[in-house]
């Protein structure tokens, strides 16, 4: 009895503590079966038409200009609302790949649009350029993710099973002048993905 007193005094007692890894259990085994989708903002919200790939200094990416072996930031769906266009699920990364990848054709292959949450922990994860590996990586736990397929093949989300390794993306097309668009996403594990929880390849 003075066992169980002293352990209440400390914090929760071992019979809450039991009960509360079996809530989170129960939670993580069911996970997979939520449809998250319906909880994230992109479904609802995303143009059924196609929209221009809108740069952080407000022009529209044109595949004669955007640097190779470059990202950046881009907003997707934008509301207009200046608080809601910050949320983290609304921040993708638009990269063109570096040379070897094919990054200097010009044409909407040359580029990848990756959602920046990491699909392990929802942290934001960024491209690194520069230093000879051309890598998406998360500076919370370590995921590394392929810029060309946006799976992860190493840390924390590369040991998650098919579709959590693997980011959601957006597709592209360029018209005759070369600007580039964001086609309308279908939001789903087997198309565009499920932001905060992946797609399959």
């Amino acid at each position: 009895m003075s066992g169980e007193v002293e352990t209440r005094a400390g914090g929760l007692s071992r019979r809450d503590f039991l009960k509360l890894m079996g809530v989170a259990g129960t939670g993580l085994a069911f996970a997979p079966f939520v449809p998250w989708g319906n909880f994230m903002p992109n479904p609802s919200s995303a143009s059924l038409e196609r929209v221009p790939v809108e740069l952080p200094d407000g022009t529209q990416a044109d595949v004669a200009t955007f640097p190779i072996n470059h990202a950046e930031v881009i907003t997707y769906p934008k509301t207009g609302d200046k608080v809601l266009d910050e949320e983290a699920f609304r921040k993708w990364q638009f990269i063109r790949l570096p040379e070897e990848l094919g990054g200097s054709e010009r044409t909407a292959e040359s580029f990848r649009v990756f959602s920046m949450i990491c699909l392990h922990l929802w942290c934001l994860w960024k491209y690194w350029p520069d230093d000879g590996r051309r890598r998406g990586e998360c500076p919370c736990h370590g995921s590394i993710y392929d810029p060309r397929t946006g799976t992860a093949f190493a840390g924390p989300a590369s040991l998650q099973a098919p579709p959590s390794d693997t980011l959601p993306k957006l597709d592209l097309e360029a018209d005759a002048d070369g600007l580039l668009w964001i086609k309308p996403p279908v939001w789903g594990v087997n198309e565009n993905g499920v932001v905060g929880y992946g797609r399959f390849v």
